[in-house]
C-alpha cells in the first residue's frame, strides 16, 4: 500500500470519526442533560467534517497533477 493510499485511507478514518462525534454531540444536546457543549462539540466536529473533506479532494487532486498514484 502506497503512502498515498495511506494517507487517504486515514483521512477517511478521520471524516467519518467527525462525524460520529458531530452526530453525537447533537443528539446529546437533544436529550434531557444536555448542553450547550454537546451543541457546540456536534457543530465544530460537522465543520471538521467539511474541511477534512474538502482536504481530500484537495490532496487527490494535487497528487494527481504531480503523477503520484
Amino acid at each position: 500500500m502506497s503512502l498515498r493510499a495511506v494517507h487517504v485511507l486515514f483521512i477517511v478514518a478521520s471524516i467519518l470519526l467527525a462525524i460520529f462525534m458531530g452526530v453525537w454531540g447533537i443528539v446529546a444536546f437533544r436529550s434531557p442533560l444536555g448542553s450547550s457543549a454537546h451543541l457546540l462539540t456536534g457543530l465544530v466536529s460537522c465543520l471538521v467534517a467539511v474541511g477534512l473533506s474538502l482536504y481530500a479532494v484537495s490532496f487527490v487532486r494535487k497528487t494527481r497533477q504531480i503523477g503520484i498514484e
